[in-house]
């Protein structure tokens, strides 16, 4: 990558603890819950692992308890 680009890729971290737009609290819990009704119906796998752990690090930066979702 070249010294003057942006590095997109690194973006995807959510670094604020509010978010400037609440679309993104509403995208965070349907993705949890769309990631629990997942983990229910198939086996528990590393990558459902993983996205559950982003999800929910996001969830505390957001302030939201995940037993009243």
């Amino acid at each position: 990558m070249p010294a003057n680009k942006r590095p997109r890729r690194l973006n995807y971290a959510v670094n604020k603890k509010w978010p400037k737009t609440w679309g993104k609290v509403g995208k965070a819990v349907s993705h949890y819950k769309k990631l629990q009704e997942r983990i229910s119906f198939e086996w528990e796998t590393k990558w459902l692992q993983n996205a559950v752990k982003i999800v929910t690090v996001k969830l505390k930066k957001y302030q939201i308890n995940l037993n009243k979702i």
